[in-house]
């Protein structure tokens, strides 16, 4: 483990309570507000009792404490290393992280450490100047709740240009590909475009929050019959390990997953179905069964 547990929820909360007592300024109704606010729910149950117990002897009866300096957590010089390593990636780098008190450490690993598998090789070029300033144009739209007019070429090779709203970016780790999702005024369904076909991008004007009404996403249910050939089930549970799921064997080699996923993590879902190829296939819903033979139709064209 790179990180101690100090760092961990419970210790951030305690330290920041015992920054507040420090200072003179902790109340009991701040005291809640910071376990409710850094820890976890039930926390607020037992945790400020524990800080103020005289067993623990962190907290005096008026919410001092006999602790003369502020608790701070500085980082080892392993931990540095691994986050230098981090703000190498260069998807992380598009979001101009700093590097601020890492400037004379060396990383602990480079970027050719890891081999990829699984994964699409033509992701997008993170290094290329004219995407890095589409994607830093279109997440300052977003932060500073700007329209934003693009120029972008679809998968047919049609050129659009669009005036519009963006709400989302989203990366794909299987398309190795950043998405852009857009909302318009109009009401009609987000719209998504990967960045990398944007040719131009600029900031448009502010937006007022009455004109910004992205569309209501829904829970649904995709029910999949799989054949567990060449590990096919364990990839299974990796892939889908963070939807809510029910795994039912039919037989000696065959199961049937019954997935629950929001609509906005659609387009990543059939990504991630189509990888496993023809050990499975989709049962149900019909309208997810139509999205993939248009996605295939869609790949023979390009190839064509």
């Amino acid at each position: 483990m790179l990180f101690s547990e100090i760092y961990s929820s419970y210790f951030s909360t305690a330290a920041a309570v015992l920054a507040e007592a420090a200072e003179g300024t902790l109340t009991e109704k701040r005291l809640t507000e910071l376990v409710r606010e850094k820890a976890f729910g039930e926390s607020v149950l037992t945790l400020p009792g524990h800080l103020k117990s005289p067993e623990w002897g962190l907290l005096t009866p008026d919410l001092k404490t006999p602790l003369q300096h502020v608790p701070t957590m500085p980082l080892t010089t392993l931990q540095k290393r691994w986050l230098k390593a981090l703000l190498r990636d260069p998807r992380i780098r598009l979001f101009s992280p700093s590097e601020e008190g890492l400037e004379d450490v060396e990383p602990l690993y480079g970027p050719d450490t890891f081999v990829y598998y699984d994964r699409y090789t033509d992701g997008d070029p993170f290094g290329d100047p004219k995407y890095i300033e589409h994607f830093r144009t279109v997440l300052s739209a977003m932060r500073e709740h700007r329209r934003v007019w693009i120029r972008f070429e679809s998968s047919r090779h049609r050129r659009n240009t669009w005036a519009c709203i963006p709400y989302r970016l989203e990366y794909s780790a299987k398309d190795d590909k950043f998405r852009l999702l857009t909302s318009f005024p109009d009401g009609r369904r987000p719209l998504s475009i990967n960045i990398a076909r944007i040719t131009q991008c600029r900031l448009g004007a502010r937006w007022e929050q009455e004109e910004y009404r992205p569309l209501p996403f829904r829970e649904e249910t995709l029910v999949l019959r799989l054949t567990d050939e060449r590990n096919a089930l364990e990839r299974a549970m990796l892939h889908f390990s963070h939807l809510e799921k029910e795994t039912k064997r039919l037989d000696e080699s065959h199961y049937r997953l019954t997935l629950r996923y929001q609509t906005e993590d659609e387009t990543e879902l059939l990504i991630r179905v189509l990888s496993f190829g023809p050990v499975m296939e989709v049962e149900a819903p019909e309208r997810f069964r139509d999205l993939i033979r248009d996605r295939l139709r869609k790949q023979k064209d390009c190839r064509l």
